[in-house]
């Protein structure tokens, strides 16, 4: 009989741990449905690095989450739709950028505020907008010389 008993409590933390990762997987991707927050837009010439459940930062501090990534067939643009706390409020001026977290880090969408007094409202989308830089590209540019003659 206790062999029983212990087994059935083993398999009840088993259980337990397996529920505590799923909500906190769920929260951490912005995908958990008590979060009270509203969505945005912005368009990108370039999006790359950006990933859905990727973070939405402001002042350096997580204020959202990205919950889609398209590509616009008309434009040629990504669009990312993201979450952004509804305790939060944004100007319409304000940018949004692909940022980097160093040369081995990944990227995030950096909103960095504006000094309007309206504020966005959801399902609107940024005006002022920033894609990725290639580090590539610009490494390629400094190696051969092109983009500072005089």
């Amino acid at each position: 009989m206790a062999h029983h008993i212990s087994e059935s409590v083993i398999g009840a933390a088993v259980v337990a741990v397996a529920v505590s990762f799923l909500v906190y997987a769920g929260q951490s991707t912005g995908f958990s449905t008590g979060s009270d927050a509203y969505e945005l837009n912005a368009s990108f010439g370039s999006a790359e690095g950006l990933n859905i459940g990727g973070e939405v930062h402001l002042a350096g501090v997580q204020v959202g989450t990205i919950t889609k990534l398209k590509l616009d067939s008309v434009t040629y643009r990504a669009i990312a739709t993201f979450t952004v706390r509804s305790d939060i409020e944004i100007p319409e001026d304000s940018e949004a950028k692909v940022a980097s977290d160093g040369l081995l880090g990944g990227n995030f969408l950096e909103l960095t505020p504006g000094g309007s007094d309206y504020m966005l409202e959801a399902g609107q989308e940024f005006e002022f907008t920033q894609g990725s830089v290639s580090l590539m590209n610009l490494l390629l540019k400094f190696a051969s010389g092109t983009g500072d003659e005089e």
